[in-house]
């Protein structure tokens, strides 16, 4: 079986576990993805799938992206990725879906993060600010503070957490929960929350 699936984060919910507790879930739509392309130990010197998911225009698909779909007997697809096949042989076309995961109980998730743009330091790294609000001190509610002493070392270490570019970078989720499957709607629930906003496409692997 495939190592994993391509799939689109549709948004969190709650449901009712089996031991009457609640349980926060995220609603993950996963496949069903085709199989793109075979590569094989003897030709490619590993052995993987390429799978495809979600579809995308033609009008927005390049010609040599039309014709390795076309291999494959399937309309162009927005999201490519490559998976691990050793246990399992397929064939270009071959459809994967939801079902891949059945018994398996723990996923490993990776998404791209919410992008926050350029935040401060209280923000981005939970700095408490400079002082207080008294003694007249007014402008540096929200300020670094010192970020290096002046004659020695005389420069600013490297990793000194400040101000900057916060989120939109890949992040993988380990050991989510599998709650819930609903074959016929390729949804799949798992406990918790994944990276990314809603619609975002994640990278879920056994």
């Amino acid at each position: 079986m495939a190592s994993g699936l391509i799939g689109k984060k549709i948004g969190m919910t709650s449901v009712f576990g089996a031991d009457g507790k609640y349980v926060a879930c995220t609603v993950i739509q996963a496949g069903p993805c085709i199989v793109t392309q075979v590569r094989t130990a003897e030709k490619d010197g590993y052995a993987a799938i390429q799978l495809a998911f979600d579809d995308k225009t033609e009008k927005h698909t390049t010609k040599p992206l039309k014709g390795h779909f076309k291999k494959a007997n399937t309309t162009p697809k927005r999201k490519v990725i490559e998976f691990d096949s050793a246990d399992k042989e397929y064939k270009l076309g071959d459809v994967i879906t939801v079902d891949t995961f059945a018994n398996d109980t723990w996923l490993d998730i990776s998404g791209v993060t919410k992008g926050k743009g350029f935040q401060g330091v209280i923000t981005r790294h939970g700095f408490s600010g400079v002082g207080g609000t008294t003694h007249g001190q007014h402008n540096r509610l929200r300020a670094p503070g010192s970020i290096g002493a002046s004659s020695f070392p005389s420069r600013v270490f490297k990793g000194m957490r400040m101000a900057g570019h916060m989120g939109h970078r890949k992040v993988k989720i380990l050991n989510l929960r599998i709650v819930k499957l609903i074959p016929e709607h390729n949804l799949l629930l798992v406990k918790g929350s994944v990276p990314g906003p809603k619609g975002s496409y994640l990278i879920i692997e056994k």
